[in-house]
């Protein structure tokens, strides 16, 4: 019995070093113990600092304030009169511009009046090339009939375009509407008997004055 019991009893445990007693040197710990820190590790990284500001908070250049303007130095007098000159150029070809713009405007103007007198006169030639007809048409009605209609349908058109007819009968005698071919004689200054031919009208202006016999 006293065999058994002693065979039974624990013999001594195996003690390693406890979490407390790690290496100094900061090797592995044993095992089952947890790893220990260097002293230079246990340190915690210094917070970042926020971009644009200092340690203080202190703005640092880059936040959109420059130096301080420096006061304006003043002007030479070669510098005064550089600047005087330029000024003096600038006016004048200001002013050069200016007239350089109104010579275009009227040039423009009259290039379009001119057009549109080139217009007028291609139709005035028309029209002079249509009076002999119209001579024909008021012949042919005085001697016979059935042209009445038609002369009457042509001038609708002609007056519509800006023609008109001459008709100074019993008026007095303008030489700048008409022109004296016969007279006789009369009491009172020249008045126009009779319109031996038409005078015509383009738009206001005489294109063929009249053929007339003048009384007095």
């Amino acid at each position: 019995m006293a065999a058994d019991s002693e065979a039974r009893q624990p013999g001594p445990v195996a003690q390693g070093p406890t979490p407390d007693e790690a290496p100094p040197d900061g090797g592995p710990a044993p095992s089952g113990s947890p790893p220990t820190r260097h002293p230079a590790d246990s340190s915690e990284a210094p917070p970042k600092e926020e971009e644009g500001e200092g340690p203080a908070g202190d703005t640092v250049a880059g936040d959109g304030q420059g130096p301080p303007a420096e006061p304006e130095k003043p002007l030479r007098a070669s510098e005064r009169a550089t600047l005087k000159r330029l000024e003096k150029e600038r006016a004048e070809y200001l002013e050069q511009l200016q007239r350089t713009r109104a010579d275009f405007d009227n040039y423009r103007k009259r290039m379009l009046r001119q057009q549109g007198e080139h217009v007028e006169r291609a139709a005035e030639t028309l029209v002079e090339k249509l009076l002999p007809v119209l001579d024909n048409f008021d012949a042919a009605i005085a001697h016979s009939t059935g042209f009445e209609q038609v002369q009457a349908s042509l001038m609708a058109i002609l007056e519509k375009e800006g023609l008109e007819r001459i008709n100074p009968v019993d008026k007095p005698f303008d030489p700048t509407e008409a022109d004296a071919v016969a007279h006789e004689a009369g009491d009172g200054g020249p008045v126009v008997a009779e319109v031996l031919r038409s005078g015509y009208r383009w738009k206001g202006r005489v294109v063929r004055p009249a053929m007339v016999r003048v009384r007095g």
